[in-house]
């Protein structure tokens, strides 16, 4: 076991027993975390639980050296600068080889196979460097094209510095912009899905402020049908239950409080349900995300970022994954930012990380198993 277990009266402790590696997490700590979560979770005599780790780390993310042990392991291709992971790898107490055959991705053990993208000045743990901002997009432009040229299946990004890349100078708002964009469609919609809940947005990464000038019929016409038609074939659910948020509280209150439900949402929510979609709403947020609401729901659909998203973060934080819906190839992402006041210090959760790797599986080759 990879976990150890203690009781203390009401404590529970949950211990990460992996100390010569750091307590990196692998594949076989995936599965074991599990069942020690649901052991302790079983035990009414528990109130409270701790997590920590033996040894001088408490969990020092992610052991990329396990994402290519299992034979049935899909083979995995970094696109990073290749002296900073190794460098990553040797503070944090890593065993680590890493391989150049870009053409055939290792599945040896202890092997990772790298497409070198250098940066232009050594990267410090936690410290920005705004001369880096081209490498770090030229890496995400070489996965993006080898998408579209069927060289890679699936994509899977990290947390960005946003904030760095405009210092840069580039118009830069986040991932699933700068993917459409660079993919040419013209919708794409942002989800984050955990193992109980999928929530879409209509917006993304705009001000508060301009997002009821944002919202119209045929914006979200445009969304819903991504939705709906991603539901459908992408997650194979055949006829998906949708639900809709309101804009304002109490949606809308009949229209005394905005009337954008009466003259967008529910217009548009109507003309896909007489279309014989399942479509209800527009629903009051507040109440949306009841248990009894979202479990009859295979995705909630809402009207801004900050509307949604608090709700999946506080449910499902570190286990939740972000999916770019509408694009031709699967991308996924973490539910987190960059974390810079622990970057290095071998602090970092690595758990969305690897939800994202075992999403990107499922949805490209039905996987399901964790990568």
């Amino acid at each position: 076991m990879t976990i150890e277990i203690n009781h203390d009266g009401p404590v529970g402790w949950l211990i990460f027993d992996r100390p010569d590696a750091g307590n990196a997490i692998d594949a076989q700590m995936f599965v074991d975390l599990e069942q020690a979560w649901a052991e302790l979770d079983a035990d009414d005599t528990v109130s409270v639980i701790v997590n920590t780790g033996n040894g001088r780390s408490f969990q020092s993310g992610l052991d990329v050296v396990q994402l290519a042990q299992d034979s049935r392991t899909i083979p995995v291709l970094i696109i990073c600068d290749a002296a900073m992971l190794a460098e990553r790898a040797f503070e944090l107490g890593l065993s680590l080889s890493i391989d150049s055959n870009v053409d055939n991705p290792t599945t040896k053990a202890n092997e990772i196979t790298v497409l070198d993208v250098p940066l232009a000045n050594r990267c410090v743990s936690g410290v920005l460097d705004v001369a880096n901002a081209d490498a770090v997009v030229s890496a995400l432009d070489v996965a993006i094209d080898g998408c579209l040229n069927d060289r890679y299946q699936a994509l899977v990004t990290g947390p960005i510095q946003k904030s760095l890349i405009q210092e840069s100078g580039r118009r830069f708002s986040g991932h699933t912009e700068y993917l459409a964009d660079r993919c040419g469609v013209d919708e794409v919609v942002m989800m984050l899905a955990s193992r109980d809940m999928r929530v879409a947005l209509a917006t993304t990464h705009i001000p508060l402020s301009l997002v009821a000038e944002t919202i119209t019929k045929e914006l979200l016409e445009r969304k819903l049908r991504i939705v709906l038609r991603s539901l459908q074939r992408t997650f194979s659910i055949l006829k998906p239950r949708l639900l809709v948020s309101g804009l304002n509280p109490h949606a809308g209150e009949s229209g005394h409080l905005g009337r954008e439900e009466i003259n967008i949402i529910e217009p548009v929510c109507s003309m896909l349900r007489d279309e014989g979609f399942n479509v209800e709403g527009p629903l009051p947020a507040d109440t949306l995300f009841t248990n009894l609401s979202r479990r009859s729901a295979d995705a909630i659909f809402v009207m801004y970022h900050d509307q949604g998203l608090p709700v999946l973060k506080y449910a499902a934080f570190g286990d939740a994954v972000n999916i770019t819906l509408g694009l031709p190839f699967v991308r996924t992402s973490v539910d987190h930012g960059t974390a810079l006041d622990i970057a290095g210090s071998g602090l970092a959760d690595a758990g969305s990380f690897g939800a994202a790797l075992t999403m990107a599986g499922r949805l490209t080759f039905d996987v399901a198993d964790e990568i």
